[in-house]
């Protein structure tokens, strides 16, 4: 299988040279999505708990861009601009994950791309 990039429908570009998910021999490799809407273009980052909500709201559409769901997933990787935030995160993230979460670490790093408090990546297996 040839390499495919994902994107999800009428979202803004990536900020960089890199595409939002990879999909190649049954896998699927998200890039870190931001709290950005992409129908709106605008972040949405009142609360940590909102901002978390829009990120994985943008994984699920590209996940399902890929004919894939969270289900799939067997890797996450959070950055948080504040690891005070960790339970509340956790809180979020864990209503998008039913049954077996997926390999996971998060850390805390300095800033992150528009200054937003949250980004998260992931991959999915086709057959997970």
């Amino acid at each position: 299988m040839s390499k495919k990039a994902i994107q999800i429908p009428n979202a803004p570009a990536p900020v960089g040279p890199y595409s939002q998910a990879i999909l190649m021999n049954g896998m699927c490799f998200v890039s870190g999505q931001i709290p950005l809407n992409p129908e709106t273009g605008q972040l949405e980052i009142a609360t940590i708990e909102e901002a978390t909500h829009r990120v994985l709201k943008n994984i699920e559409r590209l996940l399902a861009a890929a004919e894939m769901t969270f289900g799939n997933v067997v890797k996450c990787s959070i950055f948080l601009k504040d690891l005070n935030d960790f339970a509340k995160v956790n809180e979020v993230y864990a209503s998008y994950f039913k049954g077996i979460p997926p390999a996971r670490e998060t850390v805390q790093v300095a800033r992150l791309p528009l200054d937003v408090t949250i980004e998260i990546s992931c991959i999915a297996i086709e057959n997970a």
